[in-house]
């Protein structure tokens, strides 16, 4: 009895599983009924057994069984194996025969790897969790750690409920994932805890295990309580659980005054109950693939689950949505002294404002929100938005600019000066480029402004002059410029600015730095998947940012040269930022009455850094995926901008409905991955922003606030508006 999906065969022999491709062994499971049990002392103890009935109905194999614990619990197994168009299907049904005296179970689905049983020769691929050996995440993540027995994270941390491991010498792939988005609401009334019962958990845990023969179960201070017992261990395996856990993650210095030494972990279980007549439900695909590259298994695996599990889109008017964004900076930019900008922190529904200080860029996003203003107020007529815009722009170009020719960053009105904030690549490019494209719409309205160009032209031989030799430029610098954090990976994040100065001033100088840092990006960013530091806020770790200043700064390359190799970078950028965004959803509650979480999903949000909690930036990248579209044909682009630029909307109050003071609010973050929303509940300026710039430049591009409005064009008008720097310099609006 077998089932084939590709070159891979899935067949049955005594009782257990195999997974071959052209004659050789790759996976197997002798035992794929798999139970463990919270004893009556709380440990967990695990048990497995053979199917002992295996049936062919039409075109799927059902398997059954039963697994006998010593206490007397009894579970009964049917599987329904189904192969399907990318892989295999496998649908549970777990039933409690006998209860003994056991106080919870869960139950695994896993598959063996045969090349190698040592974690280390395996790159993994968790979205928003594990990206190939976790080097670039921090002490505290999973996977970082290679030398553990478990490797478990609860579904709902993943982007996707998706788990790959590739071996790195053969390239040969295998994963899990949740069939569907059917994840119910858990036990409200219940607190997640080391080791609990929750009969409604309906959440699994997907990752991999090399477990030794002993009960794993640890002391709040860390220290891990075992005992050995009867079972046979065959290997490292790929495993969806469930209920879910999280398996072995690093536990923090909470109990310091302890004089307990050792390594300090967790493993936080949940389990169902054992009660006669509970059961379990829960369906699992299985992918088989070879791969010459991380990257292309990533891409590969994203895209297949993504298919299958993809949120149904958010209906939103984006053109009401946009002025009503507008709106709210409209309001809410004010005169401080001499200074002009927006608030740091406003607190929901009703705005009370927690905070006053500006950032270049960012969280704060003021020269950003400054050119928004003044084009808004431009071309709808409105002179308060333009002038406020204006006076934004002003202010930094007055104040901001030092001797060395890098501007301040963070100044406060309250002691009209400039806080000692770390003086970012990245929080730098995002103003920087904002005051130039504030500059080119002046110019082209005829009002020259040569203080703005100059404040560009400044930074921009700023940038030239302490590029590295090998094209990189350091995380963040002080006003000396002298080092202030040494890595090299926001480097992508000036391109994009050096390109489009090159375009304004025609000097080759901003070029062929724009190059070179382009050459250091391509062959660290993409190449290395070293895509970190991205959050000006959080440690110099992987998270998304990085990777979508990674492909601004290629496509801008490529828009410039047409090069090949700027587009493999674009696109390897896109495929790997993607991940991070929250394409399936399942409930959540909040703990506020006024919350948009009360009446949408959390679909498009997305994951800030690795293993963090979501916010709503992917919001800021719907034009360039439109663009990577137009100039690729690839459809899942089309798909995913689409996506990002409906569903980042549910964050928001689109229409007035949900309560807040002003329609268009929207909160800053949160984690959510307990069911639960924790968030600080307020708003940041970058929230709004990062709504309103793509669609500002979808409307100035392509003629309309929808992508289904500029699909409404040709082809060929398409990839002509597309060539965005033919006119990028131009005179005229």
């Amino acid at each position: 009895m077998k089932l084939v999906s590709g070159d891979y065969r899935l067949s049955f022999k005594d009782g257990g599983l195999e997974v071959q491709k052209n004659g050789k062994l790759l996976y197997f499971n002798k035992r794929p009924m798999f139970a463990t049990v919270k004893t009556v002392f709380a440990v967990s103890e695990f048990y497995d057994n053979a199917y002992s009935e295996i049936d062919v109905s039409g075109d799927t194999i059902i398997a059954k069984g039963t697994v006998t614990v010593p206490s007397g619990s009894e579970f009964s197994f049917t599987d329904v194996y189904e192969a399907t168009g990318a892989g295999f299907k496998v649908s549970r049904n777990v039933k409690v025969v006998k209860a003994g005296d056991d106080l919870g179970f869960s139950t695994k689905l896993s598959f063996v790897m045969t090349e190698s049983d040592d974690t280390h020769d395996y790159n993994c691929f968790a979205p928003g969790v594990w990206y190939k050996q976790n080097e670039f995440a921090p002490d505290y993540a999973i996977g970082k750690d290679l030398d553990c027995e478990y490797f478990y994270r609860m579904e709902t941390c993943y982007a996707l409920p998706v788990f790959a491991m590739q071996n790195i010498a053969s390239g040969e792939m295998a994963a899990l994932s949740r069939w569907a988005s059917d994840v119910t609401m858990q036990s409200v009334d219940i607190v997640r805890s080391e080791n609990n019962v929750d009969p409604k958990l309906t959440i699994g845990a997907i990752g991999m295990s090399k477990p030794e023969n002993k009960t794993l179960n640890y002391m709040y201070y860390g220290f891990a309580y075992r005992k050995e017992f009867e079972s046979k261990i065959d290997g490292l395996s790929i495993d969806y659980v469930y209920p879910g856990c999280d398996g072995q993650m690093p536990r923090g210095n909470q109990y310091a005054g302890l004089d307990y030494k050792d390594k300090s972990k967790t493993f936080q279980r949940v389990n169902h109950p054992v009660e006669v007549g509970f059961e379990q439900n829960y369906a699992v695909a299985i992918n088989f693939g070879h791969y010459g590259s991380f990257q292309q298994m990533m891409r590969d695996i994203w895209r297949v689950t993504y298919d299958r599990m993809r949120d149904k889109l958010f209906e939103v008017d984006n053109e009401q949505f946009y002025h009503d964004c507008m709106k709210v900076f409209t309001k809410y930019t004010r005169q401080y002294g001499d200074s002009y900008g927006l608030p740091f922190a406003c607190q929901l529904p009703d705005m009370d404002i927690s905070c006053v200080s500006f950032q270049f860029g960012f969280v704060g996003q003021q020269p950003g929100i400054g050119y928004q203003l003044l084009r808004y107020g431009d071309k709808e007529n409105v002179p308060e938005s333009f002038e406020k815009g204006v006076n934004i722009i002003d202010f930094w170009v007055r104040t901001a600019m030092t001797e060395s020719g890098l501007p301040q960053m963070c100044y406060n009105p309250n002691i009209k000066g400039f806080e000692p904030y770390p003086h970012y690549v990245r929080m730098l490019a995002d103003g920087i480029e904002a005051i130039l494209d504030a500059y080119l719409y002046m110019r082209r309205k005829g009002d020259e402004r040569p203080a703005w160009l100059e404040f560009c032209r400044k930074t921009a031989d700023w940038l030239v002059n302490i590029q590295n030799e090998d094209g990189s430029f350091y995380r963040a610098y002080n006003l000396d410029n002298s080092i202030r954090m040494d890595s090299k990976s926001n480097t992508p994040s000036v391109i994009r600015f050096l390109v489009q100065f090159y375009l304004v001033s025609g000097d080759e100088r901003y070029r062929t730095a724009a190059i070179m840092a382009g050459e250091w990006s391509y062959e660290n960013n993409y190449r290395n998947l070293e895509y970190r530091g991205g959050t000006c806020d959080n440690m110099d770790i992987q998270d998304k940012e990085a990777g979508i200043y990674a492909l601004f700064g290629f496509l801008a390359l490529y828009d410039l040269t047409g090069q090949d190799k700027w587009l493999e970078g674009a696109i390897g950028a896109a495929d790997y930022t993607e991940t991070w965004t929250y394409a399936w959803t399942f409930p959540v509650r909040t703990l506020w009455p006024k919350h948009p979480f009360n009446k949408y999903s959390i679909s498009g949000q997305s994951i800030i850094t690795i293993g963090g909690g979501a916010d709503v930036y992917m919001a800021a990248c719907s034009y360039t995926y439109y663009r990577l579209y137009v100039i690729t044909g690839d459809e899942h682009y089309l798909d995913f901008a689409e996506f990002i630029h409906q569903n980042t909307r549910q964050s928001s109050d689109v229409d007035g409905s949900i309560g807040y003071i002003m329609p268009g609010l929207g909160h800053e973050s949160g984690n959510f991955t307990s069911q639960t929303l924790q968030s600080h509940y307020h708003w940041l300026p970058w929230c709004t922003y990062v709504e309103v710039d793509p669609s500002s430049r979808l409307y100035d591009t392509f003629g309309g606030y929808e992508i289904a409005d500029a699909q409404k064009l040709s082809p060929e008008e398409r990839a002509k508006r597309n060539r965005i720097y033919d006119t990028f310099a131009s005179f005229t609006l």
